[in-house]
Formats: structure tokens, C-alpha cells, sequence
């Protein structure tokens, strides 16, 4: 386990940095919200589809989930 103390290296960010990335280019990028819950509740619904139902291509296409039941199945 890392200190919490020690000196932040951007290997220990990296995969942080790629996420905030992709939701900034596939969420936030050309778009507004009249308000705070507007932006709360679009992100949520956003966090879902990411964690569940986007398509990867490392899973060979499959989505988390389908992934996850798939191992579960067997």
C-alpha cells in the first residue's frame, strides 16, 4: 500500500488522468447545463453507461457487465 504522504508520480495518476480525459472528451465537450442538478443527474446516468454498458474492445467487444456475467456463468 502507498503512503498517502509521499510525492504524487504520474504513473500513480495515469489511469485518473485517462478517465477525467475521456469524460471531458465524451461528456463535458460542447455541452451546458442550466443547472447543478441538471449536470448531477447527466453525469450519473453518464457514470452508468461507463461503468456498465460502453462497449471495449480489450473485452473483445463486450460490454463490463455482459463481461463480468460471462466469467460468473462458467
Amino acid at each position: 500500500m502507498q503512503s498517502m504522504s509521499r510525492k504524487g508520480n504520474c504513473i500513480d495518476n495515469g489511469a485518473t488522468e485517462q478517465i477525467f480525459g475521456h469524460i471531458k472528451d465524451e461528456f463535458f465537450k460542447g455541452r451546458k447545463w442550466a443547472t447543478f442538478e441538471e449536470f448531477k443527474k447527466d453525469l450519473d446516468a453518464y457514470i452508468v453507461h461507463w461503468n456498465t454498458r460502453r462497449r471495449q474492445v480489450k473485452l473483445k467487444g463486450l460490454t463490463p457487465e455482459e463481461f463480468r456475467n460471462q466469467s460468473l456463468a462458467a
